[in-house]
């Protein structure tokens, strides 16, 4: 498996989503502007909800920023052990230890992206093809690592 084309797949759909909350923020702050009026409390309370809606989308905007920055450093190099940037098939599936970007499609494959800090990429961390793990009370053997 090329990791170098699957790591671009994943820096694409992370770069649309930023450009997605761009564009949210964008609009909600010209919305924002709109309700501007000497009406009153209930005008104030609409736009005080607006805000609100803008401070949430800037959180998920940063996040997926970070995200983006810590994609910069993933090395695509074979891999003997998991770790970051490692893409491991167990017997369960196949995951890119990346960032948590949700599910990929790569060449008909599915490919889980799960942070370095999961759960699952933890209980994996250091381990070798032929080896098996225990997440959830459920076993997952290490078929293959790129």
């Amino acid at each position: 498996m090329d990791k170098s084309k699957i790591l671009e797949v994943l820096k694409t759909k992370l770069a649309e989503k930023i450009q997605k909350f761009e564009k949210l923020i964008e609009s909600t702050r010209a919305s924002n502007n709109d309700t501007k009026s000497s009406m009153g409390d209930k005008y104030e309370t609409g736009r005080e909800m607006l805000q609100q809606e803008i401070n949430n989308l800037q959180r998920q905007l940063n996040e997926a920023m970070n995200q983006q920055a810590a994609l910069q450093k993933i090395n695509t190099d074979a891999c003997t052990k998991v770790q970051n940037g490692a893409l491991v098939k167990t017997d369960r599936g196949l995951f890119y230890i990346s960032a948590s970007v949700g599910e990929i499609i790569y060449d008909n494959q599915k490919i889980m992206t799960v942070s370095a800090e999961s759960p699952l990429a933890k209980a994996m961390y250091g381990l070798s093809k032929d080896q098996s793990f225990s997440l959830n009370n459920s076993s997952q053997l290490i078929k293959d690592l790129w």
